[in-house]
């Protein structure tokens, strides 16, 4: 049972750490432990804590509803949200739905069994708590700051994020998002809902452009936001929408400055008062609290709290806020902030109706004032001295802080014996100062630092050399400060800023020591002054006698290090007991010693203590602190590791009683100078408690393991052990830990799950509880010898063992760890061989059973015992450790032959190669060259072989392991620009990276190789634009012209394939040859825009395009266009016309086929028509025609039969052939055959498509006979036609009975005597004929070679095989070979053969100008033009007779004669 104690400061930046109970019972959640605090209007007490997490408690909540008003949630940084009963202090029930930590919880207002919590990934979880489910959401992918339920709607929760959104959400159906709130700009820190359920209570006005127009009616609740952003904004949840904005207010103290760091520092948390729905309380920049009315505006609408005195508000950021109503009825509000201060308000009056202190460290010194009775000084670990005056009626927590000139935790303290409100202080920095408390001054620090922390103050007698010139009649002090480097060292409290000087001295000449003297640990001065107790580190007390420190006696009783001595007061009590010395260590158990005989009869020599006058046993870990009551004889209080206080009657060596208040290890006790039955404790835990010790309940320590089973257990959980005193870290010296209400568990433990986490060691501005936990090492003192430093403080990994390096001398280190009766019997044999000439028989020192002493005696033995190590060594195949040994020998030359031979040289032995000569040194070199080469370390070979000049061999090194650029960044450094194994390397690279299929890098090595053909050629390998165009420049500037050359033609050609016209001619005019080409694709480009303003070709899509070849223009011909672009943008004269013609010709133009796609073959087309244009330029007439014939032959014999009509058209406006041009009107002249019958054919084949064109105009329904023969007439090929009977017959039949009765065709412009040209249609005969031949001689070869492959199986397939194969085949083929078939094979192959080679006579006999440049098929035409003259008198007779005898002559398939019956009549 406790009466009062300072708890631990609530956690910083957390939404909601602390809430009120309507009972009104504070909870604050402070590290990992739960404070229960009663409040009232009047005072506060500790009521207990919560005990259970293993991380920061993120989070709590009070459930608000009756009936379980005691039940309480909490959440954590460990990711469990637990359930409390704070009646019983009991855990009901833990929940882990979350898998991250969690950062805020609340308890809904309405639904009494409804928890929500939500952690740092965005994750929202519903506990039911009666029920014990949970359901989890996910609304955004946002870290969750806080989260508040709705008072009067139990699914609606408003979450607020890291990033400024705030959402609200409906966890019955499924965390499905209600509204996004936007408008803050930072973290949002606070939510609080109004306590009205509907939202007709504000009327707000704009304030700066803000806030939106007035809300008023509708349903919904508002809700307040705080943010990191300095406004707190209010919203209407029924719209979803912000409708007003506060601003912070700057609050300037008086006389300071505006710190422009606030607004870094800033938590802006606000609080809806449950009866004052038109006022809002929100934190400020420094702490302050603000009263808001939101019925107002400007400065009137804020109110300060705290302003009848100085000093009210907090000095920093508050994070939480609640109110409750106690009984007399007044609201109260209870904040919390990092001023480390928990504050009670009166809303009604806004004032300060009580401060409850809090602590944020380790409490290490505790202890009240000797003069000023009541008044305690407390050394916390926050880097804070507090002064609190115990006996203060009027508040309970009377307490000051002083924290100026500490930059480190407060470890020590000591009241001056006489003068009031002189406070020492020691810190963990190794600083020691003296405050005046009650003084508004900074301390005065001693110029003189320890270098570790500072355990122990004491005030005492000086003693030489201060005591020389002292006052005489006046008692001066001077003050002793003791720290963990084991140095005691004298101040001058009145000279700080001198040197303090170190006691050893005076010891060691006063007693004439001249051995090491053991590390202090601590010093205790005897009250009158007369003697000192100094205990050690090795577990001695030593007393000695002022003012010379002459020793009295050594207590050799502990073994361990000693952590606190005290001696027993003076007064009121018998003269006997004055002299009882109590000492506690590392070893759990309290001695006192009875000095008096020795004190008042001081021996002569030295007195060795080794029997104690009280042995008091029961704790079961570490002393760390102790105090002898004043108000009783012989009663000592004693704090331990084991986390209890236990008060002793020193001389019946009982336990009376034992206090189990706290929670982790003590550090230190005091008892009350004025209430014989109080003491007063503070420890780990943060907190400083004030009990009685007749109210407890127990009487002994828990028992606690032996310290042999703590030792297995500490080797199952591995842990620095570190020897120190009070304060060690958890675990060390195989200590238990503290035990919670007599259940007891390892420090160790306490640590693994986070209990140590606090912002003790960070600093204030910027300590965040939601910080990873710091080391337990920062939390607590360490007492360590300078020994212990080396060999025990090292960092903790983790468990992490780190592996111990071999000994080089592990025979005779193994020799030290046998029995301890033979290490005796060493020493005795190596001092046998130290100080007689003869050793001992059998003993040769480094040799046998004594290899260990040839470390001790002379050289020689030394040398035997590195031969017996190197033995050793060399069995365990451990030759680096040889070669070592051998250069300790100084036998450098062998150590390297062996470690050569053993492939165990290392860098350390090449550098020290040198000292053995060069050419030690080169062969060393170039073996570990080798050994570098086998490990794979090639590029540090190489860098070995330049030290010893050997520089092509380190680039062979390199170049043969295809390190190249290595291997060519050596050769530029280091030798001359010609030389030729440069180019080598780089041929070789360029070739293994041409291979890889790296062509850039490559061409890189060849540019550098001067091989720029060959790096033109490899980038132009990867055929693609880009890379053409890069490859061509790189030519044309390196000088290979004829490659530039092709390399462009090659990328214009694809980017014209492309369309992009632009780009091509781009590449292009970087080379003045290609000029010819250039002329080229303008016409393709132009031919391109023409045909794309056609009905026929529609426009395919253009990457880019000049304004020159825009659409239109069709007015005029073609040829004109180009000439006129030629002339006016590329400037060609009539003088190169005949190069560049002749340059053409040379251009590649395949043979068409139907598989050419028609962008390929409009630039074919081109190129005709640009040696047309050419040809023309020239008046070569006979080249032009026939250029223009194959202009638009092309398209129609690749099966683009309407691209080759619209050609025609443009070519040839006016329909004439003879005329190529309206601009440039001239008739042309034919001279050779060839160019009289390409002019014919071309003719002919104008007049064939204006024929159609005729037919398409005057038809009825020429929809359909243009859909039926657009196919037919103009996407077939003439010989097609024919040969099609369905088709023919078909086309035939519906124009004649689409054409109307009595209709009249208008006579033909043209003369259609041209397509009867019986010479053609002889010639289209016999080819028909050979067609027909070889499909019936193909057929009878197939079916031959299958009847004998076996591959006909029945009837069916028989039938089924000539169908297939004469399915491309006109009707009226396959009726003749049917009907052949049907007469029972009447022709044979000898026949088939026979007839082909007459019909193959008649075709070689035949002018060859018929075959080069044929007609349409005469025979259609004749059809055509039969069924013209049929309604009207179009043609002539004599036209009409001709068309006839053709048909009788040349129309002899079956579907001819079909059509031709009604005209043959």
């Amino acid at each position: 049972m406790r009466e009062r104690s300072l708890p631990a400061s609530p956690n910083w930046y957390c939404s909601r750490c602390s809430d009120v109970s309507s009972s009104g019972l504070l909870g604050v959640g402070a590290k990992n432990i739960i404070y229960l605090i009663d409040v009232c209007a009047s005072s506060c007490r500790v009521a207990g804590e919560l005990v259970g997490h293993k991380d920061l408690v993120s989070g709590f909540s009070f459930c608000q509803h009756a009936g379980q008003s005691h039940i309480c949630v909490s959440s954590s940084g460990d990711g469990s949200v637990r359930f409390w009963d704070s009646d019983s202090k009991a855990l009901i029930r833990e929940h882990a739905a979350h898998q991250s930590p969690v950062s805020a919880v609340h308890w809904s207002p309405v639904d009494k069994n409804l928890v929500v919590s939500g952690d740092e990934k965005g994750v929202v979880v519903c506990h039911w708590y009666h029920t014990g489910d949970t359901a989890s959401f996910f609304p955004e992918p946002r870290t969750i700051f806080c989260l508040t339920c709705s008072p009067h709607t139990w699914n609606y929760v408003a979450v607020g994020y890291k990033d400024g959104m705030i959402v609200l959400i409906d966890v019955s159906k499924k965390g499905e998002v209600i509204h996004r709130l936007r408008g803050h700009d930072d973290e949002i820190h606070s939510l609080a809902w109004s306590p009205l359920p509907c939202e007709d209570a504000l009327y707000t006005r704009p304030e700066d452009g803000e806030a939106t127009n007035g809300v008023s009616g509708g349903e919904g609740c508002y809700l307040a936001s705080g943010s990191k952003d300095q406004t707190v904004r209010l919203w209407s949840t029924a719209k979803g929408k912000g409708f007003m904005t506060l601003k912070l207010p700057y609050l300037k103290k008086r006389g300071t400055a505006v710190d422009p760091g606030v607004k870094e520092r800033l938590w802006l948390s606000v609080h809806w008062p449950k009866g004052r729905p038109t006022q809002l309380v929100s934190s400020c920049f420094s702490g302050e609290l603000v009263m808001w009315d939101l019925t107002k505006s400007g400065k009137q609408r804020w109110t300060l709290f705290g302003t009848s005195s100085e000093g009210q508000n907090h000095s920093r950021i508050v994070f939480n806020m609640s109110s409750v109503y106690p009984q007399d009825g007044r609201e109260l509000l209870i904040s919390t902030s990092m001023d480390r201060e928990i504050k009670c308000w009166d809303l009604a009056s806004l004032e300060c109706c009580w401060t409850l202190p809090t602590l944020g460290g380790f409490v290490y010194a505790l202890t009240f004032s000797p003069v000023g009775t009541g008044c305690l000084g407390l050394g916390i670990g926050d880097n804070m001295i507090r002064v609190w005056n115990t006996l203060t009626t009027q508040n309970q927590y009377d307490t000051r802080s002083f924290w100026q000139g500490i930059k480190s935790k407060v470890t020590a303290l000591a009241w001056h014996p006489a003068k009031e409100g002189s406070l020492s202080f020691g810190t963990d920095d190794g600083k020691v100062g003296i405050y005046d408390v009650f003084s508004s001054k900074p301390p005065q620090i001693s110029s003189s630092y320890h270098r570790k922390t500072v355990y122990t103050l004491a005030w005492g007698p000086p003693v030489p050399p201060m005591s020389f010139g002292a006052a005489g009649g006046k008692r001066c002090y001077s003050l002793y400060s003791c720290a963990g480097e084991g140095v005691i060292l004298q101040h001058d409290p009145c000279k700080l800023n001198g040197e303090a000087s170190d006691i050893d001295k005076l010891i060691r000449d006063t007693n004439n020591i001249k051995h090491k003297l053991s590390p202090h640990t601590d010093l205790s001065w005897k009250p009158d002054g007369k003697v000192v107790a100094i205990g050690n580190e090795d577990g001695c007390i030593d007393v000695y006698q002022a003012p010379g420190l002459k020793l009295l006696c050594s207590i050799q009783q502990h073994h361990k290090i000693i952590n606190t001595l005290r001696w027993h007061h003076d007064h009121s009590s018998p003269s006997e007991l004055h002299c009882l010395l109590a000492s506690g260590s590392s070893n759990a158990i309290v001695y006192v010693h009875d000095l008096h005989s020795i004190i008042e009869n001081p021996p002569e020599s030295p007195v060795v203590l080794t029997e104690p006058y009280r042995r008091l046993c029961g704790h079961t870990a570490k002393i760390t602190s102790m105090a002898w009551s004043p108000h009783h004889s012989a009663r000592l209080v004693t704090v331990s590791y084991d986390g209890t206080a236990q008060v002793w009657d020193v001389l019946e060596e009982a336990a009376v009683s034992n206090y189990r208040g706290h929670v982790g290890y003590l550090l230190c006790v005091d008892w009350s100078p004025v209430d014989p039955d109080v003491i007063w404790t503070g420890g780990k835990d943060f907190t400083v408690q004030e009990w009685s010790v007749s109210k407890q309940e127990f009487t002994k320590p828990p028992k606690g393991k032996k310290m042999v089973d703590l030792k297995e257990k500490m080797k199952a959980n591995p842990k620095q052990k570190k020897k120190n005193k009070k304060g060690g870290p958890p675990g060390a010296e195989g200590s238990v830990q503290p035990e919670i209400n007599g259940a007891s568990a390892t420090v160790g433990e306490k640590v693994a799950t986070g209990q140590e986490l606090s912002g003790e060691d960070e600093e204030d501005e910027a300590s965040s509880t939601c910080s990873p936990a710091a080391s337990p090492a920062t939390f607590e003192m360490q007492r360590k010898s300078s020994a212990a430093v080396k060999s025990k403080d090292k960092p903790d990994l983790i468990g992490l063992k780190k592996k111990k390096p071999r000994s080089m001398l592990p025979l005779s280190t193994s020799m030290d760890h046998r029995p301890k009766d033979e290490l005796l019997q060493d020493c005795i044999t190596l001092a046998s061989v130290r100080h007689n000439n003869t050793p001992p028989t059998g003993c040769v020192p480094g040799q046998g059973d004594h290899i260990h002493l040839g470390l001790f005696a002379d050289r020689q033995a030394l040398y035997r015992m590195f031969d017996a190590e190197e033995e050793g060594h060399v069995e365990a195949g451990h030759f680096d450790s040889v070669a070592y040994l051998r250069l300790w020998t100084g036998d450098l030359e062998g150590a390297l032959q062996l470690a050569t031979e053993k492939g165990e040289l290392n860098d350390h032995l090449l550098s020290i190669a040198p000292m053995a000569g060069f050419e030690v040194w080169s062969r060393t070199v170039e073996a570990f060259v080798k050994q570098l080469c086998l490990q794979e370390q090639y590029l540090k070979a190489a860098s070995h072989l330049l030290s010893i000049n050997k520089l092509y061999e380190a680039v062979n090194l390199l170049r043969s392991h295809k390190l190249y650029r290595e291997a060519i960044a050596l050769v530029k450094a280091r030798l001359p620009a010609d030389e030729p194994l440069l180019k080598e390397l780089y041929t070789c690279w360029a070739a293994v990276l041409e291979k890889d299929g790296h062509f850039s890098a490559a061409a890189k090595c060849y540019l550098a190789a001067d091989a720029s053909f060959d790096a033109a050629k490899v980038i132009a390998r990867k055929n693609d634009v880009s890379s053409l165009r890069a490859a061509a420049s790189l030519a044309s500037i390196s000088g290979e012209a004829a490659l530039a050359q092709s390399l462009a033609l090659r990328c214009a050609k694809d980017l014209a394939a492309a369309r992009d016209w632009v780009g091509a001619q781009e590449v292009l005019s970087s080379q003045d040859s290609l000029l010819v080409h250039r002329l080229h694709l303008c016409v393709a480009e132009l031919l391109v825009a023409m045909l794309g303003d056609s009905e026929v070709s529609p426009a395919a899509s253009c990457v880019s395009s000049h304004l020159w070849a825009s659409p239109g223009g069709r007015h005029i011909s073609i040829t004109d266009r180009v000439r006129d672009v030629w002339e006016e943008q590329f400037k060609v004269s009539h003088q190169s016309v005949g190069a560049l013609l002749q340059e053409l010709k040379s251009a590649e133009s395949p043979a068409p086929t139907a598989n050419i796609p028609l962008r390929q073959v409009l630039l074919y087309s081109s190129l005709h028509l640009t040696r047309a244009v050419l040809s023309w330029l020239l008046e070569d007439d006979d080249q032009l025609v026939k250029e223009l014939w194959q202009v638009v032959a092309w398209p129609r014999e690749a099966g683009h039969f309407c691209v080759s009509t619209d050609l025609c058209r443009l070519l040839f406006p006016d329909g004439d052939v003879s005329v190529c041009s309206r601009k440039h009107p001239k008739a042309l002249c034919h001279t050779e055959e060839e160019a009289k019958a390409a002019a014919s054919s071309l003719q002919a084949f104008v007049h064939y498509y204006h024929l159609y064109d005729c037919w398409w105009k005057t038809s009825a329904a020429s929809r359909e006979i243009q859909n039926g023969l657009c196919l037919s007439g103009a996407d077939l090929s003439p010989e097609d036609v024919v040969k099609d009977e369905e088709s023919n017959r078909g086309r035939l039949e519906s124009a004649e009975t689409s054409c109307p009765v009595g209709g009249k065709f208008d006579k033909l412009d043209f003369d259609a005597s041209l397509l009867l040209s019986e010479s053609h249609a002889a010639c289209q005969a016999t080819q028909r004929s050979v067609r027909e031949i070889q499909q019936k001689l193909g057929a009878m070869v197939l079916q031959h070679s299958q009847t004998q492959g076996g591959q006909l199986d029945s009837g069916e397939k028989q039938h089924e095989t000539p169908a297939v194969i004469f399915s491309r085949d006109s009707s009226d083929n396959q009726d003749s070979v049917n009907v052949d078939q049907g007469s029972g094979d009447q022709e044979t192959l000898l026949s088939l053969s026979a007839k082909m080679s007459k019909h193959q006579k008649e075709l070689a006999e035949l002018p060859s100008t018929l075959k080069m440049y044929p007609h349409p098929d005469v025979v259609e035409c004749c059809l055509v033009l039969l069924h013209f003259s049929k309604p009207s008198s179009s043609f002539s007779d004599s036209l009409q007779q001709e068309a006839k005898n053709l048909l009788h002559k040349y129309g002899t398939s079956p579907s001819v004669l079909k059509a031709s019956q009604r005209f043959l009549i």
